[in-house]
């Protein structure tokens, strides 16, 4: 390990580290920690693609052990097939220090631009730093960091999908009763903008109470085990929201298992599985996104910056109400 990269550790041991599973996802059938594939433009490449084809992007995801990210994955890949250019996936299996050596490997390998899923918005702010300066540019897909230089950063809007779960349970409960919230990985943009929208809007239902917090790491398992916890301790909630569908399953396996009825549930993401338990009247609502659309946006943005091309601050990805009897696919 070179002096840089273990100075940059040095910084991150003071930030927020945050882990969650450690499983990998579709680029690899082996459990590590870091999984490269390459994708090669057999397609012709279109024309405003023209000088980036033959390039290298880096894509450093989260983790790929949630099927959000994989449907980004597929998105990145694919667009880039189109383009010509070939990718080097790196999975950070949900660690932030794994993560920022990822970066760090991409930035040495000379990327010609990094699409940045981050673990932790305070972490790896580190690494968009270490990518400025080798003068890399980074676009962040999802979730983004609190400081450094980011060309451009792809996403729903947080905040918003945080205020429609809200909206859902107010509507789901009729105004009256307890909740519970199910947060994210602690530090992740989307987990702090998803409970901003969610405790301002469910504010405005005096008759609602949010009786319990806490995270599970956007993890089924954990939020499996965190759910089971929290109806021992308050057994009579109304309902859940979750920060995403991953652990909306979590929770809805938990109470199924508890044998409890009438707790209504809204999670975020738009999974093909959510998706069914909505139609199925197992979950109240879903708020789903387009990871597949966010991965094919990160690439077209990257070939422009390759190109020399200007990009907008930020892209907006919509956002999807998902009630039963929906014809929303899901993901």
């Amino acid at each position: 390990m070179k002096t840089w990269k273990i100075a940059a550790l040095s910084t991150l041991a003071v930030g927020v580290l945050v882990s969650g599973c450690g499983t990998t996802g579709s680029t690899s059938s082996s459990n590590t920690a870091s999984n490269t594939s390459s994708t090669s433009g057999n397609a012709t490449p279109s024309s405003s693609s023209s000088s980036a084809s033959g390039k290298t992007i880096g894509f450093a995801v989260s983790t790929l052990n949630n099927p959000f990210f994989v449907a980004m994955q597929n998105g990145v890949q694919s667009e880039a097939q189109k383009d010509g250019l070939k990718v080097t996936v790196e999975n950070g299996n949900n660690d932030a220090a794994t993560q920022l050596n990822q970066v760090q490997d991409l930035i040495q390998q000379h990327v010609s631009a990094i699409l940045l899923n981050p673990v932790d918005s305070n972490s790896l702010s580190s690494a968009v730093k270490l990518a400025n300066q080798a003068n890399i540019p980074v676009i962040t897909l999802d979730r983004s960091v609190n400081f450094g230089k980011v060309a451009t950063f792809i996403a729903s809007d947080s905040v918003e999908a945080g205020k429609d779960a809200a909206d859902q349970l107010i509507k789901a409960l009729g105004g009256k009763g307890q909740v519970v919230e199910l947060q994210g990985t602690i530090g992740a943009s989307s987990e702090i903008d998803r409970e901003k929208g969610f405790d301002q809007e469910i504010a405005t239902a005096p008759g609602i109470k949010v009786i319990a917090k806490q995270t599970a790491n956007f993890d089924r398992n954990t939020a499996l085990n965190v759910m089971q916890n929290i109806l021992q301790a308050h057994p009579d909630i109304n309902g859940v929201f979750a920060q995403n569908d991953e652990m909306a399953l979590g929770a809805l396996k938990a109470i199924q298992q508890s044998g409890k009825k009438g707790i209504d549930i809204v999670g975020i993401d738009g999974e093909q599985e959510a998706i069914t338990d909505v139609n199925n009247g197992l979950m109240y609502a879903d708020i789903a996104q387009q990871p597949t659309q966010e991965g094919i946006l990160g690439v077209d943005n990257a070939v422009k910056l390759i190109n020399g091309q200007s990009v907008p601050k930020t892209v907006s990805s919509p956002l999807q109400l998902v009630t039963k009897g929906s014809s929303f696919k899901g993901f």
